[in-house]
């Protein structure tokens, strides 16, 4: 069934519920400026990311490693030392761009970021196989040893170059673990602590970079450069991984309030807390909440808000909440989460946000649980009447989770809302239901300008997959089509 049931013009409340004040448009222009200025963050990442691998290189030729190749031992040596110096770079920019660290955030995104995070992987692996493989060549033609033995008689003479082997071992599990086959088969907790490894695979391999050798060596300033970006890159990892989500949790002091049943298997966590004005405005962006109850303390769970702070005393007290479904083990505990339950909390996180618009018009498109982090971005981002729409896509009305509140605002902020429910097509893939397809519709017979709007895509994967394609073809850039999984 499709059903608008609203037009587009603000209209009273009929739930009885107080009008919500229109937010106001910026000033003309102000949308395309903010992105522009996004996209010269975007192109600053990228120039310092390039020419750090480049300046990872040039310490070698300014070294005069260049004027060392006289045979071909010494040109295998210096492949292998090139290799590893930018090698070593690429898993440093990987470890920078998992740090959480907000300018990267605001400028690409959480899920960007991670994205290109997992895209490096493979490249500094072979970068430093081919470091370790090349550096034996060479150093074994020069002695008069094939690679395997001179392999063995780095590992038993030369200082810190085991620790290399052994970093090399779980560099290579690292990846092998991380590549998406392979996760399938193992539950979150398993690759994840595998992942972690990478810390000890970084860890075990700057030894050698110090100890062998002469590019490093004391007085050097290449060994005070490469020190500088190791310190750089663990400092930051352990703020923003784990001082910052501590100071975080101590600063909001956030215990579960109440749990209110929404649908079956749904509920919203309502949790109390103080300076709750310094979460507000995150519309849409997730943060990773973890409830300190037994047998759940551990585990991480990436929730957008699902409405903005509500505010109850001074010093930004108050209640905020998060829509949960409980689709896994983990998630399901959480429906019978207990009154009083502390909460630790990271964030916030992700584009799915204001800070993401390049237009005045806006469209969010959601279903199930993705419609609510939608609900929360509609109650912050500013447009005038008429120039929002809202989508929600469930089997029934009953899956339109939220859709009460979601009508108020629409309701108050002149907001044109559909609400497409029944099953899926059996014979084409697609994100409508099942009689829309059949009577011709598409993403434009809801929205025909949406080409001039920013759009909001949240819900499961494959059926987002499915809305981002129809908003291609129905003629809107890529930089206006926002969505992101919530993931870490």
């Amino acid at each position: 069934m499709n059903t608008q049931l609203l037009p587009a013009s603000p209209a009273a409340s009929s739930s009885g519920r107080p009008e919500l004040s229109t937010t106001k448009r910026p000033p003309r222009g102000w949308f395309a400026r903010q992105y522009r200025q996004r996209m010269l963050r975007t192109d600053l990442l990228t120039v310092i990311a390039w020419s750090s691998v480049a300046a990872a290189i040039a310490l070698w030729l300014a070294d005069g490693g260049a004027t060392n190749i006289t045979s071909p031992a010494s040109l295998f040596t210096a492949a292998g030392i090139v290799a590893g110096l930018a090698g070593m770079d690429l898993v440093l920019l990987m470890l920078l761009l998992a740090a959480r660290i907000p300018f990267i955030d605001r400028t690409i995104g959480h899920d960007r970021a991670l994205e290109f995070h997992g895209k490096l992987g493979k490249p500094s692996l072979y970068l430093l196989l081919a470091h370790g493989v090349l550096l034996a060549i060479g150093y074994g033609m020069a002695e008069g040893l094939d690679p395997v033995s001179e392999s063995i008689n780095l590992w038993v003479q030369v200082p810190d170059t085991w620790l290399a082997f052994v970093s090399m071992v779980l560099f290579i599990a690292v990846v092998v673990t991380s590549l998406v086959a392979v996760r399938r088969r193992f539950p979150y907790e398993f690759w994840y602590v595998v992942h972690l490894l990478t810390y000890a695979a970084v860890a075990t391999s700057i030894p050698h970079q110090f100890s062998v050798g002469g590019l490093f060596a004391a007085g050097t300033w290449q060994r005070w450069y490469w020190l500088s970006i190791c310190i750089y890159t663990g400092s930051a990892l352990v703020y923003f991984r784990i001082l910052e989500p501590v100071l975080a949790t101590a600063r909001h002091q956030l215990t579960v309030a109440r749990v209110e049943r929404v649908a079956p298997g749904v509920v919203n966590i309502v949790m109390r807390g103080r300076k709750l004005d310094q979460l507000a405005g995150t519309g849409g962006r997730f943060f990773i909440w973890r409830f300190l109850a037994p047998g759940m303390w551990w585990h991480p769970h990436p929730f957008s808000l699902s409405a903005e702070p509500v505010f109850s005393g001074s010093d930004g007290q108050g209640t905020l909440r998060v829509t949960v479904r409980g689709l896994g083990n983990g998630s399901a505990q959480l429906l019978r989460l207990r009154k009083g339950t502390k909460v630790a909390l990271e964030g916030p996180y992700g584009l799915l946000s204001t800070a993401a618009r390049t237009k005045n018009k806006v469209v969010m498109i959601g279903a199930g649980i993705g419609i609510t982090p939608l609900r929360a971005l509609l109650e912050t981002t500013p447009f005038a009447p008429g120039e929002a729409t809202v989508l929600l896509r469930g089997h029934t009305e009953q899956e339109l989770y939220l859709g009460s509140e979601i009508l108020d605002l629409c309701q108050a902020r002149g907001v044109r809302l559909f609400h497409l429910t029944g099953p899926r097509s059996r014979t084409q893939s697609t994100w409508l239901p099942e009689d829309a397809v059949r009577n011709g519709y598409s993403l434009t017979s809801y929205v025909p300008d949406i080409a001039d709007a920013d759009v909001y895509v949240c819900g499961p994967a494959v059926w987002a997959a499915n809305v981002i394609a129809d908003a291609g073809k129905a003629g809107v850039p890529e930089e206006q089509i926002h969505h992101e999984r919530f993931d870490w």
